[in-house]
């Protein structure tokens, strides 16, 4: 597989990623077995950069990994962990925090979890309001001194925390929601991570499985599936933004590839230093995802893609209100 550099200080890694959340919660049950053998395929198609986050059903999603990997020599994977989201005993979010002394504890019980004894990219999950990102940074700063992480990311932060951050010490990549019907990034923070070498790891390449082509009005409806209570998956807005689907379906069967491959291929497609994150839960949904390396998008498709899915083409927010105020990348630049 293609192997990219996450800017200009980060590792080099699959050109795809495995975002593992989905295996352990959100999007309703999931199978053990199925989660770990999906994770052992990714590594043998050439992934080396898997994705999780502390917080994903409480450290469930950590264990998985760490039981997945057991095997795998260690400097063959990239291990990317997001931290600081506060969860309740019911499961509910209940705060970030991001302070020095907080973000040791939780990389502690991560690297107990992990059964590591370093992770490759450590990053907050969300700005916390109450410190100064100059003071996270530099928690974590002194936590890659150590040797307890090897480089420092960021998710959903603003190009104005992207600069006060990147001064403390060297940012690898922000991770960001990015997607044909999700394009925010493209206002000015893919322009600001451009200047100062940082990369970009795309999460919601399908926008959760909306512009997949294999979700329709009846999807998730059996199960506990956190999508059905986001906008962009609810009444007439689904119905739109389905729509949209179907030109991604058009556009896809002229090129000989699936919805699927051709979204996360326009991702890859928008800069070597872009790696997008797919989240499948199966080694059916893997198989398909990878072909999207093999799927060459040319001008012409591009162009076609480009008029089909215009920014801010999307119908509804990609949250709640409530977690779009938590998202400092939704905020306008002041430089």
């Amino acid at each position: 597989m293609e192997q990219r550099k996450l800017g200009s200080t980060g590792p080099t890694v699959s050109a795809l990623g495995l975002g593992c959340m989905g295996m352990s919660e959100v999007y309703g049950p999931a199978d053990r077995d199925e989660s770990i053998a999906t994770i052992h395929a990714a590594l043998d198609a050439g992934i080396t950069l898997v994705d999780t986050g502390d917080f994903y059903a409480m450290g469930h999603n950590e264990m998985l990994v760490r039981e997945a990997l057991k095997e795998v020599p260690r400097e063959q994977v990239q291990i990317s962990v997001k931290y600081g989201a506060l969860r309740g005993p019911a499961g509910d979010f209940v705060g970030i925090d991001s302070r020095p002394a907080a973000t040791r504890n939780f990389l502690a019980y991560s690297l107990q979890r992990l059964g590591t004894d370093y992770i490759d990219v450590y990053r907050p999950a969300r700005l916390d309001p109450n410190v100064p990102i100059e003071e996270t940074i530099g928690g974590l700063a002194d936590l890659v001194k150590a040797g307890y992480i090897k480089h420092i990311g960021l998710s959903e932060v603003g190009s104005d925390t992207i600069r006060r951050a990147h001064a403390v010490h060297p940012i690898a990549d922000l991770q960001i929601e990015y997607s044909l019907i999700e394009r925010g990034i493209e206002r000015d923070i893919l322009k600001t991570c451009r200047e100062l070498g940082i990369g970009i790891t795309a999460y919601g390449v399908l926008a959760r499985g909306l512009i997949s082509g294999h979700w329709s009005k009846d999807s998730g409806k059996a199960s506990r599936d956190y999508r059905l209570m986001t906008p962009r998956f609810q009444g007439s807005n689904l119905d739109a933004n389905l729509a949209l689907v179907e030109q991604l379906r058009a556009i896809a069967a002229e090129i000989g590839a699936t919805p699927a491959q051709v979204a996360i291929a326009w991702v890859a497609a928008q800069g070597k230093g872009i790696v997008p994150l797919v989240g499948a839960r199966t080694r059916n949904r893997l198989t398909e995802a990878l072909g999207a390396t093999k799927v060459t998008l040319t001008q012409v498709h591009l162009a076609a893609l480009a008029k089909a899915f215009p920014p801010d083409v999307a119908a509804g927010t990609r949250y709640a209100a409530e977690q779009m105020a938590h998202l400092d990348s939704e905020k306008p630049a002041t430089t």
